[in-house]
């Protein structure tokens, strides 16, 4: 099948491009940029697309999303999660391990992995987890997650508080040379914690996370990369000292990466007011002068990448009282038209910056073939609409989770159309491929 995307701006940041032009995609490749000529006609055989007006990129790559297969399908699933990957403008997602069973051995990846190939729609990479169980005792086995499949590994969800596991796990990662994502949180800290521990913790009622909780496992875990000279990625930064702490490690020549989310990125503490579960995040909504040091660090490549940090829920989980709800945002929907609406639309984030983000970033730190428009790549491209105006409403989610603080916001800017190995899986809100 041949495709013909013309006329639209073709922003791609590995190749330096950012024109308007045409990419032509064939065989489920990209097969050249430029003017196409032949190309236009109807009997040419190619399927000629108006992206007039349009932003047209590679594919966007999630490096941290909870899909919940196996054992929460209740929550969430790899079909469902991967066409609300579509529809967000996704074309690979990575799936967070913390499942039932955890996927801490190649059966459970390779699970992961087939189910990916059986039911989604865009790419899933799976990421196996640190320990085994998710219990921070023992690590699992690195060798067989990596053949099944696995891209990095990570107990998301939970801490490795024991400092000598975390070093053999960066040692141990390193002959694979796949990247160790990890939660920054002493529990010891954060135990009970319901929102940021400062002046609006106070004045809401609700117990307080510090920020240190966060910042003195960034600290320890660069020393143990520093250490063992392991790839160190640090899963969605939220502080002034981490990010400081980060920048030092950088310049010392540690091998470390860390990413931001949306909500970090354009929700502070004071949304919890309205006391709405969907708030309710690990890490925590911060105050204002941790987002403003976060989007600098963004703007200024400190950050290396935006995830999503994708954590759909039962509405049971929480349509509850805040301190009994569930910590997460259903977030592969909102991600990109959050990023160009609040970010790029108000000058805090340069366009291509954005995609960059989004792209080659995340995956020169998994390690993929992904990220690029070049000529031989595989055909995984996102078009935006930088003029579409919507208001979200989680109703419309293909994810199961509809837990979203942006109910009801109206933001401009949003997936046009999501094309994936030449495929086109969504297109005008629509997702138009859905495997059975």
């Amino acid at each position: 099948m041949r495709l013909l995307l013309r006329g639209g701006r073709v922003v791609d940041p590995a190749n330096r491009i950012n024109t308007v032009t045409c990419v032509l995609v064939e065989d489920g490749r990209i097969a050249a940029i430029g003017d196409i000529p032949g190309e236009e006609s109807a009997d040419s055989g190619t399927n000629v697309i108006d992206c007039s007006g349009k932003i047209v990129c590679p594919g966007f790559i999630d490096l941290h999303a909870h899909l919940r297969e196996p054992g929460y399908e209740y929550k969430e699933d790899i079909l469902t999660g991967s066409r609300a990957a579509a529809a967000g403008g996704f074309t690979t997602v990575c799936a967070m391990p913390n499942t039932n069973p955890v996927v801490d051995n190649g059966a459970v990846a390779g699970y992961v992995a087939r189910r990916a190939r059986e039911v989604g729609i865009v790419n899933v990479l799976p990421i196996g987890s640190i320990t085994k169980g998710q219990d921070g005792e023992e690590l699992s086995e690195m060798a067989e997650l990596v053949q099944a499949g696995c891209v990095a590994v990570s107990d998301d969800g939970k801490p490795v508080m024991r400092s000598d596991i975390m070093r053999h796990a960066l040692d141990y990662a390193r002959m694979f040379d796949i990247p160790v994502l990890s939660h920054c949180e002493d529990i010891n800290l954060s135990r009970d914690g319901q929102m940021h521990e400062g002046f609006r913790s106070t004045i809401y009622g609700l117990q307080g996370i510090p920020a240190e909780a966060e910042e003195i496992m960034v600290s320890r875990d660069v020393m143990l990369a520093k250490l063992t000279g392991g790839r160190l990625h640090i899963c969605h930064v939220s502080t002034i000292e981490s990010l400081k702490i980060i920048q030092r490690a950088k310049a010392e020549g540690v091998r470390i990466t860390c990413e931001a989310t949306p909500h970090h990125l354009t929700l502070t503490d004071e949304a919890v007011g309205s006391y709405d579960a969907d708030t309710k995040v690990n890490p925590p909504l911060r105050s204002e002068e941790h987002v403003a040091a976060l989007r600098e660090a963004v703007a200024s490549g400190l950050v290396d990448c935006i995830a999503t940090d994708h954590a759909p829920h039962h509405v049971e989980s929480k349509d509850c009282e805040y301190g009994a709800a569930a910590f997460g945002i259903s977030g592969l929907e909102t991600a990109v038209a959050l990023i160009m609406d609040r970010l790029v639309n108000t000058g805090a984030l340069q366009l291509c910056t954005a995609i960059a983000l989004l792209t080659t970033r995340p995956a020169k730190i998994l390690g993929i073939d992904k990220g690029t428009l070049t000529p031989g790549s595989p055909a995984d491209i996102t078009v935006i609409d930088p003029d579409e105006v919507r208001t979200v409403d989680p109703r419309r989610f293909y994810s199961k989770g509809k837990n979203t603080p942006y109910k009801g916001v109206q933001l401009r800017g949003w997936p046009w159309m999501t094309i994936v190995d030449g495929r086109i899986v969504f297109k005008e809100g629509i997702v138009t491929e859905m495997k059975l």
